[in-house]
């Protein structure tokens, strides 16, 4: 047996969520933003994985939870390219890119130290200037951060 093998083996799930085409320098981040260290759900995490996108990729499988959208917001911000699929009985029943919306309220952290929203009980509130590499400016004091480096709260 010759055979050239160039698949991966990952147990399917019966329902839950995979987040794929994570970046692979966000996924730790985004294991965090969904709070698997907590879960006693099955998880599976791949890192530097091969995509066919060109660049090495992660991907979470969570089995039994889909995320609400607030959760997957958080995701865009760090990682714009991911994708979300839902599973259910172990098939695809949606699939679609995360998408970032115009404004972010509570969800990014100004690293302005002089802002309102860090001297006052108030939400944050950012407006996305770009969606690709995103790009944030806080609506209070127009201070910008790349959504790489946005302290997610």
């Amino acid at each position: 047996m010759n055979e050239k093998k160039t698949s991966l083996a990952v147990a399917a799930l019966r329902g839950g969520t995979v987040i794929d085409h994570i970046p692979s320098e966000a996924l730790f981040r985004v294991a965090h933003i969904l709070g698997i260290e907590n879960m006693s759900n099955a998880v599976t995490i791949g890192y530097n994985l091969p995509s066919a996108r060109g660049a090495r990729k992660g991907i979470i499988k969570v089995d039994g939870v889909e995320f609400d959208h607030q959760t997957l917001n958080r995701i865009a911000v760090i990682a714009p390219t991911a994708t979300v699929n839902i599973i259910r009985d172990y098939e695809v029943v949606s699939k679609h890119p995360v998408e970032l919306p115009d404004t972010l309220i509570g969800i990014v952290k100004c690293p302005n130290p002089k802002c309102i929203t860090n001297n006052e009980p108030m939400a944050t509130r950012f407006d996305v200037s770009e969606h690709d590499k995103p790009t944030l400016r806080c609506h209070y004091c127009n201070h910008t951060v790349a959504g790489a480096d946005a302290e997610i709260i």
